[in-house]
């Protein structure tokens, strides 16, 4: 009788087993096996005949049709060169070897056939006939177009009145007025040009938090805290409509450009499309999962455009009532959304970042990074300024093509107001786009203009990219 054998557990054989398997192999650990030339070579030419034989055969066609009519073979203007040694048999055998574009001549490989390849950016081919042609196609750097230059806005006026936050202001389409709400639920309606107030308006019963004015009809729209929107009839300074509907307070509104509706939104995480005449409910847009803070209108899809506290912005098929899209870039809440004037495009705000997108698929273009506070509100106009303005009283001014930010300010905050109440809730261009107006914490209106005596050799471009961005217009 043998000796017993040790049984051992299946772990310990398999650990075993693989260290004799590391032993064995640990003297060429690293090493990879060498290359069979052959076999690199077939691989080479089968993928370069899958990838271009249909090119080659194109052009040994058009080569053939040459010959026929007596035209040269090696044409300048055609897409491909063709040389072979067997041209002149009428044989059409190429094998094609690509490397990269960086590899010396010498490393080329033998092959029977040489084609260059003009127009295939990246790669060369070569080899050793009478008549070889290599050509490199020089790429361009990717370059970030120079921002337009802007000249500085200064505050030209500071507008008292209201006895609470101005939360929101709305211009007149004959740019002759503007109206704000206020924390003191009075709407108050100013001469632009001089500053004065012309008209007071009260009727709600809580904060007005948005305020549009009709550019095809005599009327004014409020709405606010107290959960009512009001029609003013501003030829006889009435109410003259309510919308009920909403369930909690209304923050934002906006009036279609070419049809008789007119969208709120609110803490309700609704956006509700009303008929103007008959006062009825068109849609309910449901979706969001917070507080809805601003709405925007447009003629194209999307027709509409959302923002909320749930981080996210959502595109509306006015006609459907439903959500054609939701966009989920940003990572905290969306106060603000504005419409460029001109381009096909929007803007949206949110502490992380101001956001640049592309309608109507919503596709997202860039990130102007830099107002690192809680923004309340955008405006952009025609020059292609673009404002944010934050809970801190902060103004950062944008070059909106390239995200250049070409000035920051700040508020300065009323004689007797405490610096917590530096505060920018709302902001709008006048339709000239040469005012800016702002709806503050401290009580006030305040209008900036461009500076006149600013130039390009006072206020110069510094424009310094962290990345380089392509030009996506």
């Amino acid at each position: 009788m043998g000796e017993d054998i040790q049984k051992h557990s299946v772990h310990t054989l398999v650990f075993r087993s693989l260290k004799r398997t590391h032993d064995m192999f640990l003297s060429e650990e690293g090493g990879l096996p060498p290359l069979d030339p052959k076999a690199v070579s077939a691989w080479r030419s089968s993928k370069a005949k899958d990838t271009y034989g249909p090119i080659v055969e194109l052009v040994t066609k058009q080569q053939e049709i040459a010959r026929k009519t007596g035209l040269p073979t090696n044409y300048p203007g055609g897409p491909l060169a063709l040389t072979n040694k067997s041209e002149q048999d009428g044989e059409a055998t190429q094998s094609l070897a690509l490397m990269p574009s960086g590899t010396p001549s010498h490393q080329l490989p033998q092959t029977s056939a040489n084609i260059s390849a003009v127009g295939i950016p990246g790669y060369a081919t070569g080899g050793p006939t009478n008549n070889t042609t290599q050509s490199l196609v020089t790429r361009k750097a990717p370059t970030m177009p120079k921002p337009q230059w802007h000249p500085p806005w200064k505050l030209c006026r500071v507008i008292s009145g209201h006895i609470g936050w101005v939360r929101c202001v709305a211009v007149d389409p004959t740019n002759e007025w503007f109206c704000t709400g206020s924390a003191d639920r009075v709407i108050k309606i100013w001469d632009l040009a001089s500053g004065k107030l012309k008209l007071s308006l009260t009727g709600h019963v809580s904060t007005v938090r948005a305020l549009q004015v009709s550019p095809r009809h005599p009327y004014l729209f409020s709405a606010g805290e107290d959960r009512q929107v009001k029609c003013w009839d501003l030829e006889y300074n009435k109410v003259i409509r309510h919308y009920h509907g909403h369930l909690s307070a209304v923050y934002s509104m906006a009036l279609h450009p070419t049809i008789d509706v007119l969208v709120t939104c609110g803490r309700d995480s609704t956006a509700r499309v009303w008929d103007m005449r008959t006062k009825a409910n068109i849609h309910t847009l449901t979706g969001h999962t917070n507080t809805v803070a601003s709405v925007v209108c447009q003629a194209a899809e999307p027709q509409i455009i959302t923002s909320s506290h749930d981080s996210t912005i959502r595109l509306w098929d006015l006609a459907a009532g439903k959500s054609m899209a939701t966009l989920t870039n940003h990572k905290k809440s969306v106060r603000a959304v504005a419409m460029h004037p001109n381009l096909y495009m929007f803007a949206s705000a949110s502490p992380d970042n101001i956001k640049q997108w592309k309608c109507p698929e919503g596709k997202f273009i860039q990130n102007l990074s830099g107002h690192n506070a809680i923004l309340n509100c955008l405006a952009i106009n025609a020059d292609n300024v673009m404002v944010s303005g934050a809970d801190n009283g902060s103004l950062h001014f944008w070059d909106f093509k390239t995200g250049y930010n070409f000035q920051r300010s700040q508020a300065p905050v009323q004689p007797g107001s405490m610096d917590s109440e530096a505060g920018v809730f709302a902001m709008t261009f006048d339709h000239s786009g040469s005012r800016l107006i702002t709806a503050e914490a401290d009580k006030t209106i305040k209008i900036y203009k461009e500076d006149d005596e600013a130039n390009e050799e006072t206020h110069p471009i510094n424009w310094k990219p962290d990345l380089l961005k392509r030009r996506r217009y």
